[in-house]
């Protein structure tokens, strides 16, 4: 059954149209650099909440690399922000090592009934509901 998403009836910002109409519900590197700069993980000897240090496309690329994961499915920088979501997270509790974390990423990604734009989706649905404003010009 198809179901039309409830969000085409808002009004969007021209800049939002114009990234959509450039990348689709999808990443590019400056909209995943900017998600994953607001990323936090709770430190365990302060109990305080602190940025991560994001892995940009490169390093995401080789961790892939190391532990023999090649990706089907990826589209733009989608699995930059998945590894670096997983990072805050989940790494270092259900997601043991690095290992793990690099077939999270391809399950996520590689995720055949995963509706196209999801993990994009997903990621503005949280801004939205988190008040956090998004400059679409700068990541265009």
């Amino acid at each position: 059954m198809y179901r039309e998403p409830l969000d085409i009836y808002d009004e969007r910002p021209a800049a939002m149209v114009a990234y959509l109409r450039h990348n689709g519900m999808h990443f590019n590197g400056k909209a995943q650099e900017f998600a994953s700069s607001q990323m936090r993980k709770k430190n365990p000897a302060t109990g305080k909440m602190e940025r991560i240090d994001a892995w940009g496309k490169e390093q995401v690329d080789d961790m892939l690399k190391r532990n023999g994961i090649t990706l089907e499915n990826a589209v733009g920088h989608d699995y930059v922000f998945v590894a670096n979501m997983a990072k805050a997270d989940f790494f270092g509790s259900s997601i043991e090592d690095e290992a793990h974390l690099a077939k999270y990423v391809k399950d996520v990604i590689d995720d055949l009934d995963q509706a196209d734009g999801f993990i994009f989706n997903r990621w503005y649905a949280d801004t939205v509901r988190s008040g956090i404003p998004v400059d679409w010009e700068s990541i265009l």
